[in-house]
């Protein structure tokens, strides 16, 4: 029974659309210009920005009051309020486990956060287990990481596969370990020559039906 390591933020659920919606509903809280998001948006880059940095900076900006630990929290409860499980993702996840695969969350974050998008949606009913890596001590790409992933559900990671929309975290922890992976392009064009995903989907369903075609 192989592993399906699978990313969390915009592989198994999307971030960028709910991140969205809480910026757009926060910043016509403070009366900002509703063009703004753009900013916000670039500014958290995909979440890849901690969300220390992100606080400071929209209180720089905007001159806020709001301590950086509110806005964190703030940021963190809109974000999880807005968040689902597509159906068609979890329907996914059961054929993978029929077919013999078992899937485990590898995700870098905060555990808060991270634990409660998936107990939330329902996702803990589709995986096996989950590592973050503020609990692990470690980060993708680190291997490590994913061997911790391995050992929770005490597996080796031999014919394991990695799914994930990151090229650096992702892809590149993949590589570092030797696995094969699918990269989620999410309409980008692959550009790192270190390294490169074994193949490539545009969402978790199709890269899913790739790993089992396998």
């Amino acid at each position: 029974m192989p592993l399906l390591l699978l990313d969390l933020d915009n592989t198994l659920l999307d971030r960028a659309g709910p991140f969205r919606v809480w910026g757009q509903a926060f910043l016509a809280s403070i009366g900002a210009p509703p063009d703004d998001i753009d900013w916000l948006v670039s500014v958290d880059a995909d979440g890849l920005t901690d969300r220390w940095d992100l606080a400071d900076a929209i209180r720089d900006r905007y001159r806020l009051r709001m301590s950086a630990i509110d806005l964190v929290e703030a940021l963190h409860d809109g974000v999880v309020e807005h968040t689902r499980l597509d159906p068609l993702v979890a329907c996914t996840l059961r054929i993978a486990r029929d077919a013999g695969w078992i899937p485990v969350v590898v995700s870098n974050g905060a555990v808060r956060q991270q634990e409660t998008k998936i107990r939330r949606t329902g996702l803990d009913r589709y995986v096996a287990d989950w590592v973050i890596s503020e609990a692990a001590g470690v980060s993708k790409p680190n291997p490590r990481i994913f061997a911790l992933a391995a050992q929770s559900v005490r597996m080796r990671l031999r014919g394991a596969w990695m799914i994930g929309d990151s090229p650096e975290a992702d892809i590149g922890g993949a590589a570092a370990t030797g696995l094969p992976s699918v990269w989620l392009h999410r309409g980008r064009s692959w550009m790192d020559d270190r390294f490169a995903p074994t193949r490539e989907a545009a969402g978790v369903i199709p890269a899913v039906a790739t790993v089992l075609a396998s």
